[in-house]
């Protein structure tokens, strides 16, 4: 039975590889790190890196969520977003019209796979991320 990951897990810094494939547009590479820092009983969670997508000048990429005690991710502004599957597996976000299907893979913990499959009238892509412990401060 795999383990169930709690939010204590993630607390601390990742590094974090992500490719980002588009169907007819140039695949893109993110390189940055996610930091999970507790915050009440749940932890913030932002990310910052640099973003090449093919034939274009890098960018610098950032994000944050606010994650649960139970797993629950929210946007910034306080919607929910979606529920990470404690022993991995699937989870959905709809955002009219648009469909995002996420996977979680924690087989090779302490480095985990996220799996984003979005679908819509203006989207299609797929984002795979791997997350490692930072080995650096």
């Amino acid at each position: 039975m795999p383990t169930e990951r709690v939010l204590e897990d993630f607390l601390g810094t990742w590094d974090i590889a992500r490719t980002v494939t588009h169907d007819g547009a140039p695949p893109a590479q993110f390189t940055g790190q996610g930091t999970w820092t507790a915050a009440g009983d749940g932890a913030t969670y932002a990310e910052t890196g640099l973003l090449q997508v093919a034939g274009a000048t890098p960018m610098r990429a950032e994000r944050r969520y606010r994650w649960g005690p139970d797993l629950a991710v929210w946007f910034e502004d306080g919607r929910f977003f979606h529920a990470v599957p404690a022993t991995g597996g699937r989870a959905e976000h709809w955002c009219d019209p648009d469909r995002y299907i996420v996977n979680y893979d924690f087989s090779a913990w302490p480095a985990f796979d996220v799996t984003w499959d979005v679908r819509g009238p203006r989207k299609d892509y797929r984002m795979v991320s791997r997350f490692t412990r930072s080995a650096g401060p």
